[in-house]
């Protein structure tokens, strides 16, 4: 049974997507088209997608002959991952992509709010000003099933989170991915991500747009889609007296359809400017300790304008 070799791990809203469905292209890489499987960092209580090794594993059967990875931008801020990643394997390569990290908590609030479960405070300075509290335990949505995800500041505290990395795997085997060079020069970060997990470097593919930024049309429905009811459910099985394999296959094509019909693309507002040059202060010793640690002067972040999508 196939286990994966590589992992992207974050952090969110940094290409993590869009460089998932760029490496599965390649003929001799494998990625499960499920997303965000989650399985590792148990100091978070996800939804299941795996109960067990076994399930988690289950989910690369189809990539016998390649090398396996897959993407959970939550890995990046879990405090546990990095160690189960080590413990299933040792070998295991890392990826990790970063953002100018006012435009990266910015994008991923709004992520949040689409998503519609896990955050309900619609202002993006409300949800970071609500930090505090949430941190003891109030002002969480009822939906919520890890509260650790709504505390916006573990995302960025950029260096605590790959020293992880590099304390487990050694930096030879963790490889780091800037956004800005991602916008700017797709393909060559892709070669080197390539050439970074050893497989065809020559290999190329279209890099289509993928994961802009989404808004609901109507919040009930996307809440009634992600959390159906249960008398819902049970009534579908009356309606189609059919195997539970392929009632759930129509149930999710009908699901599709409704939460594509329920999306719209549109592009998110600019923050203020000023709210932006005080989080960019905030955040500037933060850059000053990643440029250090990376090795690249990267302070030009504590000064850039908006390039949130």
């Amino acid at each position: 049974m196939p286990k994966p070799s590589f992992f992207i791990v974050g952090a969110p809203k940094c290409g993590t997507t869009a460089m998932c469905k760029y490496l599965n292209r390649h003929p001799e890489i494998y990625i499960p088209r499920i997303k965000e499987i989650n399985y590792f960092g148990t100091d978070f209580k996800w939804k299941i997608k795996a109960k067990n090794l076994e399930e988690y594993l289950a989910f690369f059967d189809d990539g016998l002959g390649k090398i396996c990875g897959e993407g959970s931008p939550s890995y990046f801020y879990s405090k546990q991952a990095a160690t189960e990643i080590y413990n299933l394997n040792p070998d295991a390569k890392i990826i990790i992509m970063l953002r100018e990290p006012v435009s990266l908590l910015y994008s991923f609030h709004s992520q949040k709010l689409f998503n519609g479960s896990s955050e309900d405070i619609q202002d993006f300075r409300e949800a970071l000003e609500a930090e505090p509290e949430r941190r003891l335990g109030k002002r969480i949505p009822k939906k919520c099933k890890s509260a650790n995800q709504l505390f916006y500041t573990d995302v960025v505290k950029f260096t605590e989170n790959i020293q992880r990395y590099f304390d487990k795997f050694g930096r030879e085997r963790v490889h780091i991915i800037i956004y800005d060079d991602f916008i700017a020069d797709l393909p060559k970060v892709y070669e080197k991500t390539l050439k970074f997990l050893e497989v065809d470097s020559t290999f190329q593919t279209e890099f289509n747009r993928i994961n802009s930024n989404k808004k609901v049309r109507n919040v009930a429905l996307q809440k009634l889609l992600k959390y159906p009811p249960a008398k819902i459910l049970e009534f579908g099985k009356f309606l189609l007296p059919l195997p539970r394999s392929m009632r759930r296959s129509i149930l999710e094509r009908v699901k599709g359809s409704l939460k594509s019909f329920n999306t719209q693309k549109v592009k998110r507002p600019p923050l203020d400017p000023e709210y932006r040059r005080s989080l960019q202060k905030k955040f500037a010793p933060e850059v000053e300790k990643l440029s250090i640690l990376l090795e690249r002067d990267l302070t030009n972040w504590s000064q850039s304008s908006d390039n949130s999508y």
